[in-house]
């Protein structure tokens, strides 16, 4: 083939999946190296706390990897293979990475409502008071402090000692050296990265962006110049010149999509163009999965119109708190509400949607059933529950099933 290959929409589709591990199931059961290969993969893996099913970390490896022990995300970042901090949101990174980001460290100031200056500012005393405390005593969580007792509940009213450990953390004064019940432990950066040095290590701003971008690249796969820069955030970017060098280094190849028009296809999928394989995972992805998280591309890509709504007032949802988009065979062909009552061992889908157009063949009933149940064993449920779908799939499925893995 040539680099002026016309490709189908589907085409594109499985290549981006390709890029994000999710064209085909594993071939294996997941080893522990496999968690920092598959963040490698995906260049960063967003963290977000909510805890009504999986939190998102867990379930964008699950959704990868299949079943594994949840421990071992953790258990990676405290042997420093990872570290924390922002990248598309708060992300855990391969440490390798970390001299791309050490730039908006350095910078804070920049990061927006991420780093308070002027807060810093006003409590100088306390903060070097507090530096000092770790350095004399060893790693802190926000939890080891008392609240201050006229702050107010809520994330709005966090109390001072979270406040200087968030904005220490923003300027990698701080860094994240485990997570007990997935709570940020802080220690000093000098003591978690004892030989680093700004001078010698640090990549300059428009390199590091430069680094940014190439990551960008591989894990899309495929892209729109226009979807580069969200991957890591990145504000005021020079694209042209940053495509023009990828082409002339061979990383990228520009190609022609079905109803999509011109786009780049990076040169590790080049394989994928000649000999390609079918799509045949079916999976259910984390609203934060990288797949989604950027909602324009998710439409253009594959026509999904998605919203996180767990931060929309509940009166405001169209969909549900915790809605999980449900990829088929190289398609997004429906989205579910779905919590998970440990205490009864059940996961409940409250209420399943199919996208417009979709047909339900006993492929896709079966492919499905299976994808849930497998992610509710490994969530430690014994049942699922279906309390809303459609007809096609309860008459298939029953509104409650035991599992027998």
């Amino acid at each position: 083939m040539t680099h002026a290959d016309s490709l189908s929409l589907a085409t594109a589709r499985h290549l981006h999946l390709a890029a994000q591990g999710l064209l085909r199931p594993p071939k294996r059961r997941a080893r522990f190296a496999d968690i920092h290969a598959t963040i490698r993969q995906m260049s960063l893996l967003q963290i977000d706390t909510i805890n009504v099913v999986a939190r998102s970390p867990y379930l964008v490896l699950f959704s990868r990897l299949g079943n594994y022990p949840i421990n071992w995300l953790e258990e990676t970042l405290a042997a420093g293979a990872l570290f924390e901090y922002w990248a598309h949101e708060a992300c855990f990174i391969p440490r390798e990475d970390y001299p791309l980001l050490r730039h908006r460290m350095l910078d804070p100031s920049r990061l927006g409502w991420k780093y308070n200056a002027q807060w810093v500012a006003d409590h100088q005393q306390e903060i070097a008071d507090l530096l000092e405390h770790i350095n004399a005593n060893g790693p802190v969580r926000a939890a080891d402090f008392v609240a201050d007792k006229q702050s107010k509940p809520g994330w709005w009213a966090w109390k001072p000692h979270k406040r200087h450990l968030e904005n220490l953390f923003s300027a990698g004064e701080l860094m994240v050296v485990e997570r007990r019940n997935f709570q940020r432990v802080y220690d000093l950066h000098q003591r978690v990265m004892p030989d680093w040095d700004d001078g010698q290590h640090a990549l300059r701003e428009d390199d590091a962006v430069v680094s940014m971008l190439n990551h960008s690249a591989r894990s899309l796969g495929i892209f729109r110049p226009a979807w580069l820069a969200d991957y890591y955030r990145l504000k005021r970017v020079a694209l042209q010149p940053w495509l023009a060098g990828a082409e002339a280094r061979g990383d990228i190849v520009p190609v022609q999509v079905e109803q999509l028009g011109d786009m780049w296809l990076h040169r590790d999928l080049l394989p994928q163009l000649e000999k390609p394989q079918p799509a045949t995972h079916t999976a259910l992805l984390s609203p934060f999965d990288p797949v989604v998280w950027d909602r324009r591309r998710a439409l253009e890509l594959f026509n999904f119109d998605y919203r996180i709504e767990c931060y929309t007032p509940a009166e405001k949802r169209k969909y549900g708190y915790f809605v999980l988009p449900v990829l088929h065979r190289g398609s997004l062909k429906g989205r579910l509400d779905a919590k998970m009552d440990r205490q009864a061992q059940q996961l409940v889908i409250r209420s399943f949607w199919l996208e417009e157009g979709v047909r339900v063949t006993a492929g896709f009933i079966s492919d499905v059933k299976r994808a849930i149940s497998r992610f509710a064993h490994w969530q430690g449920a014994s049942e699922v529950v279906i309390e809303q779908a459609p007809a096609a799939l309860r008459a298939a499925w029953s509104d409650r099933w035991i599992l027998t893995e």
